[in-house]
């Protein structure tokens, strides 16, 4: 279940950022981001298929499979279009998740958990599109630097919708939620005990990590030093994947969608 929440939400976030790069990035970028965002897709299809947000998943996964299929050849017109359906039912499906993963909770509650889905799927997106683009300066030299701070942008952005998302879900759960089961301790009394060091380590590796590495890559990116600047992406998608995994974690132990 982690592992199908981590790749659906990383498969939907790389095929949002496929509308906010420029074609300058090459038919090349777009090919490997779409096929990527297909087999992430694709893999956690075959994970978990059953129900409404199977049935989207799918839709999603297909529309990216023949976006990635077209890039470059026919439909140009059209593939706007297909790119945006496979992004509509993506988020579809994110948010059916969350509503699947907090049934009994109050519809508040299931609304912060659609939206922590849909900013999880925005940060690890824009994390993981923005280092890929980085190193696309090696492929294509003469590409302008104003296409990485713009990526850069957007994933700082999403940084801070994430942290924002996560400090309101987490005071939710301490201040008005009771405990995902009968018997079990509240969040408030987990994330204090010995085992809420699971917590303690998604908001440092997951959240206060990422803030650090983004602003030195927005320094780098400033200056136009594009390497320093992928460099650094790539830690940081290794912290922000790392924080996401430890939120799927969480969301089973404890049912708040950190």
């Amino acid at each position: 279940m982690i592992l199908f929440l981590f790749l659906s939400r990383l498969g939907v976030g790389i095929a949002v950022t496929l509308a906010f790069v420029s074609r300058s990035a090459g038919v090349k970028f777009f090919r490997f981001n779409a096929g990527l965002a297909a087999i992430l897709l694709a893999i956690g299809l075959a994970l978990r298929h059953d129900g409404a947000q199977g049935i989207a998943l799918g839709i999603s996964t297909a529309a990216v499979i023949v976006y990635w299929a077209t890039v470059g050849r026919a439909l140009a017109r059209i593939r706007p279009a297909i790119v945006g359906v496979g992004v509509a039912a993506g988020l579809i499906a994110l948010i059916l998740q969350a509503i699947a993963m907090t049934a009994g909770r109050p519809a508040p509650a299931q609304a912060l958990a659609a939206i922590s889905f849909l900013s999880s799927a925005a940060l690890l997106g824009g994390a993981c599109t923005a280092m890929i683009l980085g190193h696309w300066y090696l492929v294509i030299p003469s590409l302008e630097v104003r296409h990485l701070q713009s990526i850069v942008k957007w994933h700082i952005a999403s940084l801070a919708l994430r942290v924002a998302v996560v400090a309101a879900v987490a005071y939710a759960a301490a201040a008005l939620w009771p405990a995902a089961a009968e018997g079990a301790p509240s969040f408030r009394h987990y994330i204090t005990s010995i085992d809420g060091i699971f917590f303690w380590q998604r908001v440092l590796f997951g959240l206060a990590a990422p803030s650090l590495l983004s602003y030195l890559t927005w320094e780098t990116a400033k200056i136009r030093s594009t390497q320093s600047a992928t460099g650094i992406l790539y830690v940081d998608l290794f912290t922000v994947v790392v924080g996401e995994v430890l939120a799927g974690y969480l969301l089973l132990a404890t049912g708040v969608p950190l």
